[in-house]
């Protein structure tokens, strides 16, 4: 506990699921947190439940596949703190079909939200990391970067997410800027839900777990890697999955 303090830290999706256990955990940590989601009723109640006095968690409504609202957003926060040394860059949506189905609105909006929104946030932050010469960024891939039926454009977001990982911690790894990500396998979140039960079971058949994860536990992860702890790991994809990424 406290190893955040005197952090500011941004983090995308943060209304539910694992998002909000994010927060949660980068608070417990000392950090002031800077929640960001589209969905603004849903993201205050999450906010209210853990610090009604607004002081080190806020929250702040943002569409992340809009650029403009992007640069608007970060400007504001930028404004009221002065920096940002925290992102964690985990908002994503689905819109599931076959490819010979999928429907190119299908196609575009989960390339927007799951992948161009990174584009966004990471040009908002990455310039004055580079001054202050200090910055952790996270990125939320996907088990499903590996391939999943009915997820082309799921997958090739999640894919996109871990190539950009990579080449910005390559980038920026000499001005103390580590960039990680972490592929969630199958978590019990409100997104996991809609998943046909037979569907659940056989990703749980294939899991050496034998069982979903919980939020919680990809949230400690970030937490590592948002944290000094981690001050000589940059580049990496880390598999929160319960062994299912295992070759």
């Amino acid at each position: 506990m406290g190893k955040l303090v005197n952090k500011i830290a941004v983090v995308t999706g943060a209304a539910q699921g694992i998002g909000a256990r994010i927060v949660e955990r980068l608070f417990v940590d000392g950090a002031t947190i800077a929640a960001l989601d589209v969905n603004l009723e849903k993201l205050q109640e999450t906010v209210l439940q853990l610090d009604r006095s607004g002081e080190r968690v806020f929250a702040l409504q943002c569409n992340v596949s809009d650029r403009e609202e992007v640069n608007a957003v970060f400007a504001k926060i930028y404004e009221r703190f002065g920096k940002i040394d925290i992102l964690v860059n985990n908002a994503g949506i689905t819109r599931d079909a076959f490819f010979h189905k999928m429907t190119l609105e299908q196609w575009h909006s989960v390339i927007n939200v799951n992948l161009n929104s990174m584009f966004y946030t990471c040009q908002a932050v990455i310039p004055n990391m580079r001054q202050q010469e200090y910055g952790k960024i996270v990125n939320i891939s996907s088990s499903s970067s590996w391939g999943n039926m009915g997820q082309a454009n799921y997958s090739a977001a999640k894919a996109g997410v871990i190539g950009l990982t990579r080449t910005l911690a390559k980038e920026n790894g000499s001005k103390n800027i580590t960039v990680n990500a972490v592929a969630p396998g199958h978590i019990d979140t409100e997104m996991t839900k809609t998943i046909p039960e037979n569907i659940k079971m056989m990703a749980i058949m294939l899991t050496p777990a034998g069982r979903m994860g919980n939020p919680e536990e990809v949230a400690s992860v970030v937490s590592f890697l948002s944290s000094d702890d981690s001050s000589y790991v940059n580049g990496e994809c880390i598999s929160v999955s319960g062994g299912y990424l295992m070759p």
